[in-house]
């Protein structure tokens, strides 16, 4: 039998597995190209949990500690594989209900919930992935546990066999794993968290990090510098506020209206829930409002307060004078939903969130590829937009499965997304809007802008690698067509001119060179000279400083 406190301690173990080898599994990327965030993705998600699991008792069932879990990671959830991690153990929270211990048969039926939970997302499955890796694994131990293993330990075991031997065959069903010589960087990441829930099924051993707090704090801080994100070290509210709520087994409110009220008096918010209690945590002014709040959802269990600023000058917190800093973005608040509709976008890079915002988007959420922002970075960005219907453009393969998880988190109003898969798609899409439209005019007139623009990027070689009969090496400049890889070349002007060109036809009437980080304003006008001289002269040609960092050059051709 698994206790909650073997299972709290097997999600942190598995946290702890898949963040030791997380630049490993970011290596995994199918191609060469710097998107190799796989690991990142996987590791902050689950860790989401790890943090929400820490301060459960030891008394916890295991039916409150997969709902935790799942909570913290369903708000935590980045990328496609992150969000697909988040659906396995939601599926597990559910089957496991209210039990206080899971058996063998509870703990396959719980992941049987979870696989069936994460294909039903995904609207085409591809085998040779996660979801493959996550399935094969649920059936081995169902085999296991039909040929006489009874123990939960044994059955885990069976389970992560199944798993590893599936990742191994990942590139056997997606060819172009086989190409790249790589597995499948999520079906990696699922197998080395289950291998460390293993660890502390076995034999009690939580698998370290091998990272020290400071550490994990770096490589997160790392994660976001990408997005160009700016850490503030000022202290903007005195009192940190936690409390746990039992739960009015009459009270018809949702945890989430006390969560959108906090959020309006504080920072910092964290509001999980099952159908017992509600753990509730913010950094406020107002602490006794915070609690006053609490009250309307049940009784007070436990109360923590403390002094933030006090604590920080204890510390010596005001005795280094810090450097003037750039101010930071405003912190994202709630807008009541006065308008008819409204655009939220993501996108990296001044020029390109400039570009966005000018086109009508009431927000731009900083992200993109390698930088994929989570589900709860989307819903802020949607309740902080004044409409009753808001569209998100994810501008990224990558975030829409993350976006797509705010549309039943959003209550007072609905969310539309648009699966745009690319920046030229989304700005496509924002020209094609309509004021004078509705929301079903104006999304299928968007969707089919989106779908008449080809997009081209130039970017660097992440790593070196083979692309058929091709080496790569590492700082070769490669140019991709609608996602697909056709070019490796030194220079990223030549490049950039080859793949729009090679994009251009005929019927062609515009080409938008969005030019980034790396590239000088005459770079940029040297490439629209010399694809000026090889497109007929009815095409009109832009420049763009989107300032987007990864990609020299993305292309927009319609």
């Amino acid at each position: 039998m698994i206790t909650g406190s073997q299972l709290k301690n097997a999600i942190i173990s598995g946290s702890n597995n898949i963040a030791k080898y997380r630049k490993q599994v970011n290596d995994l990327n199918i191609f060469p190209v710097p998107d190799g965030d796989t690991g990142s993705n996987m590791s902050m998600t689950i860790g989401a949990a790890a943090d929400a699991l820490k301060p459960l008792p030891e008394t916890v069932s295991a039916g409150e500690v997969a709902k935790k879990a799942a909570s913290a990671m369903l708000r935590g959830a980045r990328g496609n594989s992150g969000v697909i991690l988040s659906l396995l153990f939601r599926g597990v929270a559910k089957g496991l209900g209210d039990l206080e211990r899971a058996d063998a048969p509870a703990l396959l039926q719980a992941l049987d919930l979870g696989v069936e939970e994460a294909y039903k997302a995904v609207t085409r499955p591809t085998e040779g992935t996660i979801l493959t890796v996550a399935r094969v694994a649920a059936e081995q131990g169902r085999d296991a546990l039909n040929h006489g293993a009874s123990e939960a330990v044994r059955v885990w075991d069976a389970v992560c066999m199944g798993a590893s031997q599936a990742l191994e065959q990942t590139p056997e069903l997606l060819p172009v794993l086989k190409r790249a010589g790589v597995v499948d960087a999520g079906g990696q990441g699922l197998c080395l968290i289950l291998e460390g829930m293993l660890s502390v099924f076995r034999g009690g051993i939580i698998i370290e990090s091998g990272l020290s707090e400071e550490e994990r704090a770096q490589e997160t801080a790392e994660f976001f510098k990408s997005a160009a994100a700016e850490f503030d070290s000022e202290i903007h509210f005195t009192y940190c506020t936690e409390f746990v709520i039992g739960r009015d087994p009459d009270g018809a409110q949702e945890p989430m209206e006390l969560r959108l009220y906090l959020e309006t008096i504080g920072d910092c918010v964290l509001v999980a829930d099952d159908e017992e209690i509600i753990k509730v945590h913010v950094h406020t002014e107002n602490p006794g409002d915070a609690l006053q709040a609490g009250l309307k959802y049940g009784q007070l269990l436990t109360v923590k307060i403390e002094n933030m600023k006090q604590q920080h000058q204890a510390l010596g917190g005001e005795a280094q004078p810090q450097p003037e800093a750039p101010a930071d973005p405003p912190r994202l608040e709630r807008q009541e939903p006065t308008e008819e509709l409204g655009f939220i976008s993501v996108a990296a890079g001044e020029g390109l969130r400039g570009l966005f915002l000018e086109l009508g988007c009431a927000v731009v959420v900083s992200g993109g590829q390698t930088m994929n922002p989570s589900t709860e970075d989307i819903l802020n960005a949607v309740l902080a937009t004044p409409a009753k219907k808001v569209f998100v453009l994810p501008n990224n393969k990558n975030i829409l499965m993350a976006a797509q998880q705010t549309v039943p988190l959003a209550g007072d109003r609905e969310v539309i997304v648009l699966p745009t898969k690319t920046i030229p798609q989304g700005l496509s899409a924002m020209l094609a809007f309509d004021p004078d439209a509705g929301a079903e005019e104006n999304q299928q007139a968007m969707m089919e802008a989106a779908g008449n623009v080809d997009t081209g990027l130039v970017t660097f070689a992440a790593r070196d690698s083979e692309f058929g009969s091709e080496a790569i090496r590492h700082g070769d400049i490669l140019g991709l067509k609608n996602g697909k890889l056709h070019y490796i070349e030194k220079d990223p002007v030549s490049t950039c001119v080859r793949v729009a060109r090679s994009l251009s036809t005929k019927q062609t009437s515009f080409i938008t060179l969005i030019y980034g980080e790396g590239i000088t304003a005459d770079q940029a006008q040297e490439a629209k000279r010399l694809l000026s001289a090889k497109v007929h002269s009815d095409v009109e040609i832009t420049l763009v400083d989107g300032g987007q960092p990864v990609y020299y050059f993305i292309i927009s051709v319609e």
